[in-house]
């Protein structure tokens, strides 16, 4: 019997992914926590998969559990352990230790999880980093303001997605801040039980942002590329829109991959993928933060066919301990683009265009998850875009210019909350 592929946390996209082109059918095991599948329909959606095996439903997020799993399911022998979301990777890299299969390390996951942590040691490894804190209540991000005058980001140390984080510009705004940010709700995608709360204070870069997805085997890279990244406009740093790979000069890609090197040396990365994100102001990169698991934002799949490569097929390859059969591209051939919607808050009357912009050059996929009657209660992190649109062509400036091209196509008609109130009013 092929060996099984255990896939920590569950994302439904990878049902339809490249995976089921080299993955065989009944060798995929999902480990997913009991709300998570509950509230996600879960075992409704692997139900219809001939790819899944099992879904395994376990309390991954809480310590010891990765031990516990494994004496429980010694005879599983998998034939690697991947991380498919971010709270997953910790558990991750501690089970495939346990089966003595490649991963990131279970020290490395440990240190990228939590964003404090990851500072301190980059920040010893000589790693430029904006300065930061740890911070329990207003009080202390209002000291941190005062030691650091300007802008400051409040942000959690281990969360995702954007999550809880806001850029801040004076002290009247830290109060009503902090209580913007410790609402950390993130619905289906997490247990019901509470999450720890560890909150940050940062000096705010100035300056371009980029992310680096770095492909590496015990400690080497075997694939790079730097994305580029656009913000939405406002106090939440939510991206607007990605490119692949990122239109910069050749020296600049060069130090974002060197300086990822660095950091995934410092932190003790072994095996696996790394999502890593900087900030390069006056020429020099200022670490963000960095992930140990694929991309998400589709970023994956714009890599994918923006050089072209089979990223997935190579990830997997080198989890399981395979040799990674296709030469993998040093420079992208073409160009990418992902384009992400918002609207104003308020009740959704009308949707428009979105066929048309499906149809729009270099379209392949678009999306928009809101219909009318349905209420949007405003932008305050990546989960709450209401759609995204995915181009290519054959440069990444291209690819851009057509994103917004087709997104523009699309109208959304909302009633403002403020006109809304006045209707219902006697």
């Amino acid at each position: 019997m092929t060996r099984p592929v255990v896939l920590v946390g569950f994302v439904a996209a990878a049902l339809g992914s490249s995976i089921k082109d080299f993955q065989q059918d009944g060798t995929v095991i999902f480990v997913e926590e009991p709300d998570v599948v509950r509230k996600r329909n879960a075992r409704e959606t692997v139900a219809g998969s001939a790819l899944v095996r099992e879904l395994i439903e376990w309390e991954f997020h809480l310590p010891g559990k990765a031990d516990e799993f494994y004496h429980l399911h010694r005879d599983l022998d998998p034939a690697a352990v991947v991380p498919l979301t971010e709270y997953a990777t910790p558990f991750a890299a501690r089970l495939a230790e346990r089966y003595g299969l490649p991963g990131a390390g279970f020290g490395a996951a440990q240190i990228l999880r939590d964003k404090a942590v990851l500072r301190q040691v980059s920040r010893a490894a000589g790693i430029a980093n904006p300065e930061s804190a740890r911070v329990e209540g207003p009080e202390d991000v209002r000291a941190f303001l005062a030691e650091h005058p300007g802008k400051i980001v409040l942000k959690p140390a281990n969360r995702q997605a954007s999550v809880g984080t806001q850029v801040i510009t004076d002290a009247a705004e830290i109060d009503q801040a902090w209580e913007n940010c410790t609402e950390q709700d993130e619905g289906v995608f997490v247990p019901d039980r509470a999450m720890d709360l560890r909150m940050l204070a940062e000096r705010f870069v100035e300056g371009d942002e980029y992310s680096v997805e770095m492909l590496l085997r015990d400690g080497e890279p075997l694939f790079a590329n730097v994305t580029g990244k656009r913000l939405f406009p406002g106090p939440r740093p939510v991206e607007l829109a990605h490119i692949v790979p990122a239109d910069i000069p050749d020296e600049l890609t060069t130090l974002l991959n060197e300086e990822t090197r660095r950091l995934t040396g410092a932190a003790g990365f072994r095996t696996g993928i790394v999502h890593c994100e900087w900030i390069v102001s006056d020429g020099v990169p200022y670490l963000v933060e960095c992930a140990g698991r694929f991309a998400g934002d589709g970023i994956i799949e714009l890599i994918q066919r923006a050089y072209p490569v089979e990223l997935n097929r190579a990830y997997f390859a080198v989890m399981k301990d395979e040799p990674v059969m296709d030469t993998l591209p040093r420079k992208a051939e073409g160009g990418a683009a992902v384009r992400f919607l918002s609207i104003e808050p308020g009740v959704i009357e009308d949707v428009r265009g979105v066929e048309k912009a499906s149809q729009a050059e270099g379209v392949f996929m678009c999306d928009v998850g809101v219909s009318a009657g349905d209420r949007f209660d405003g932008l305050k992190s990546s989960w709450d875009r209401v759609g995204d649109l995915m181009v290519t062509a054959d440069s990444p400036a291209k690819a851009l210019r057509l994103a917004e091209e087709a997104v523009a196509l699309i109208e959304i008609d909302v009633r403002p909350d403020g006109e809304e109130r006045e209707k219902a009013a006697p």
